[in-house]
């Protein structure tokens, strides 16, 4: 039985081993050791041996070894918890916004002006902006001095008691903020109009930046143009529209940019 393990040849007869020189192959180190000559043992005794030679690449072909094996895997391991951290986070958005959107497609729009001030009084802060653009046409003269009539009425009564002041306090409230609200509807509304044909005219174009340049020069990016994309946003996003998505997203970016120089 032969054995080949460099740089020697093991040759075994009768329980005896013999090491004997052989060529070593091109390009591989050589090395001289004074107790590696002409060798016998016995095979009872023998272990097998593995040699390894760990780096053995003369042709250069893998390249110089690298280093940062660890951090790239720590790397990995925080970059896959940011992701769930972030999915968790969308779930939870996506959940409150379904929650919200189920809170108001539940309430219904009373008939009476009486019945219209309590609804509002229970509306939610950050549903008030949506009420007062779903109400609109509600809330028109007829409807305010009504809220002003109760007003008066509450604040020269000539017997005044505490839940009368609290309410009172209420209507005042409810009174600047549907005056306010109902007054910036209707700005946002004729801006949404002309925001309609600058949108249309920045999808059409074939140059897009130089479109968005000759607008910035008109002062013609606002607000208005903003939310009306993000409106599109929202639309493609409900329809799984992930092209338009991407695209009006880009457009989006482009004109935060110019809005915020």
């Amino acid at each position: 039985m032969t054995y080949l393990c460099f740089p020697k040849l093991l040759t075994c007869q009768n329980s005896t081993c013999t090491a004997s020189s052989i060529p070593l192959p091109l390009g591989m180190p050589k090395f001289h050791s004074p107790n590696f000559g002409a060798l016998s043992f016995n095979t009872s005794t023998l272990r097998s041996s593995v040699s390894c030679c760990v780096g053995w690449d003369p042709e250069g072909i893998l390249g110089p070894p690298s280093g940062g094996h660890i951090a790239r895997r720590e790397f990995q391991k925080r970059f896959k918890e940011d992701d769930e951290q972030r999915d968790a986070l969308q779930h939870q958005l996506r959940q409150e916004r379904d929650r919200r959107r189920a809170a108001r497609e539940a309430r219904v729009v009373p008939d009476t002006a009486a019945d219209l001030v309590e609804y509002f009084l229970e509306t939610e802060a950050p549903e008030i902006e949506y009420e007062i653009a779903r109400c609109r046409p509600r809330l028109n003269q007829d409807f305010l001095e009504y809220l002003q009539a109760e007003m008066s009425t509450l604040r020269f009564a000539l017997s005044r008691t505490k839940e009368m002041d609290d309410r009172l306090v209420e209507l005042e409230a409810l009174h600047k903020v549907l005056t306010e609200g109902i007054e910036a509807y209707d700005r946002m509304a004729v801006d949404i109009i002309g925001a309609k044909d600058r949108l249309a005219k920045i999808l059409a174009s074939k140059d897009k930046k130089a479109t968005l340049l000759e607008m910035v020069e008109r002062n013609e990016l606002d607000r208005s143009l903003l939310a009306l994309l993000d409106e599109n946003i929202a639309a493609a996003q409900a329809a799984s529209q992930e092209q338009a998505v991407l695209f009006m997203e880009k457009i989006r970016a482009a004109i935060l940019k110019y809005l915020t120089i």
